[in-house]
């Protein structure tokens, strides 16, 4: 299996256009745009990339209706206005190559845990429990996260290339 992941990921940076990814019902198979390539570009943080935390619920029903209508996962981002890598990972989904590959290819949804404090079940959903941010999880329309074992490696955002988050947020929506 991750022969095969690692085999589709290096296809997805390879080949033009459109990587058609394996899902468990042909009807509702996603598929990935080419992975952008953005190097070591620079980011800004952003000051404040998550909504009150009261309207966190409401965000991700209403991504997870849209994923299904349009075919896409749904990439959620946990974490708090007052985390360092938090800011840079939104500073990084703030590129405009990479904010418009994630369009065409998510909905995004940044849900506020407020110092862990709140949405904790969100996550726990998933079968994960929120204990350090940015925790991100790429979860299908039907409801199955594909990254449960990853999603708190982008805790170091700050540490990590603009390239490396890409790379592992394609790598995680290329598993089945």
């Amino acid at each position: 299996m991750r022969y095969r992941v690692a085999v589709m990921f290096a296809l997805s940076l390879s080949l033009p256009g459109v990587l058609m990814m394996s899902a468990p019902n042909a009807a509702c198979a996603r598929a990935i745009t080419e992975v952008p390539q953005i190097g070591e570009a620079s980011v800004t943080p952003v000051a404040a990339p998550y909504d009150a935390p009261e309207k966190a619920p409401a965000a991700v029903a209403a991504a997870f209706e849209k994923a299904k209508a349009e075919k896409k996962s749904v990439l959620l981002d946990f974490g708090g206005n007052w985390c360092p890598d938090c800011r840079i990972l939104a500073g990084i989904f703030a590129l405009p190559a990479v904010d418009t590959w994630l369009k065409q290819n998510f909905e995004v949804v940044s849900v506020n845990v407020s110092r862990f404090k709140t949405n904790m079940d969100i996550a726990q959903k998933y079968g994960v429990t929120v204990t350090s941010v940015p925790t991100v999880l790429i979860v299908t329309p039907e409801g199955k996260a594909l990254n449960t074992d990853g999603s708190k490696d982008l805790g170091n955002a700050r540490r990590m290339s603009s390239q490396a988050v890409v790379n592992l947020i394609a790598g995680w929506a290329a598993r089945d």
